[in-house]
């Protein structure tokens, strides 16, 4: 089924189509492509007015579109999503497969428990960003967002810039690679954490009762009773140790620092 120039305003107007191809549409009605197979739009703008838009979809692309409806994609597999504009809380949660560029983003509890996700180049604003997520690499990025990456398990982060205040608690093999990391009490209550070349500024209370395996590129404020690992520094604030647990090492290095002569 192929529609171009069309305002779909009817309810459940594609629900369980296959192989629709929409360009240059504009979606203002409630639940349009539930159960849809093989979907394809391109310039597409789905408004305010258009709630929970694309559930329990299957091999799904969506390109150049404003994603405006609450709640736009749920329990899909097999989506990819690029250059959009979105504005949707409650987006992707239980995704299985999703592929996601060049992506701006504002929304709450973005993604929550999804799957098998590879994103790169996403600007996202909100709260509550990866929460429970499994299997996932985020690259080039810029997320703004507090509790990000609490409960995610197997997460990669590269390239990417986090602002928040209590990143990653309780998270389960999650690994920043080249990333600055803003906000307070970062990285709590981590099993097998691991930073490599990265940046933490104003981040008070880092680490604490986790196990942590790091490599700072620039000093760190406080580090709070880390209980296992080794972190490397070129220089800590504070180091707290109140806790009997506390047992990770704290490694002073000045060579680590950015621009410093490492040979």
């Amino acid at each position: 089924m192929k529609i171009e120039n069309k305002t779909v305003n009817e309810e459940n107007a594609l629900n369980e189509c296959g192989d629709v191809q929409a360009k240059d549409c504009v979606f203002d009605s409630v639940s349009p492509l539930w159960y849809g197979r093989s979907a394809e739009l391109e310039n597409c703008e789905i408004t305010d007015n258009c709630k929970a838009p694309f559930w329990y979809a299957e091999n799904i692309t969506v390109s150049k579109t404003k994603i405006h409806g609450t709640k736009a994609m749920r329990e899909c597999k097999y989506a990819v999503v690029k250059d959009c504009d979105i504005v949707s809380s409650e987006f992707g949660w239980f995704m299985d497969g999703v592929r996601m560029t060049d992506c701006q983003i504002k929304g709450d509890y973005f993604m929550l428990q999804a799957k098998n996700i590879a994103a790169r180049r996403l600007d996202y604003k909100g709260k509550y960003f990866f929460q429970y997520a499994n299997e996932a690499i985020v690259m080039d990025s810029k997320i703004d967002s507090v509790d990000a990456f609490w409960h995610c398990k197997n997460v990669t982060v590269e390239n990417c810039v986090i602002i928040g205040e209590r990143l990653g608690w309780f998270s389960k093999n999650l690994t920043f690679k080249n990333c600055t990391i803003i906000g307070t009490k970062p990285l709590c209550r981590c099993k097998n954490l691991h930073l490599e070349d990265c940046v933490m500024q104003n981040t008070d209370s880092a680490f604490y009762k986790s196990e942590v395996y790091a490599i700072l590129r620039e000093p760190i404020d406080s580090i709070k009773n880390p209980y296992k690992g080794i972190i490397r520094a070129p220089s800590v604030g504070e180091i707290v140790r109140d806790d009997k647990n506390a047992k990770a090492k704290v490694i002073i290095d000045p060579v680590l620092k950015r621009g410093a002569n490492r040979d």
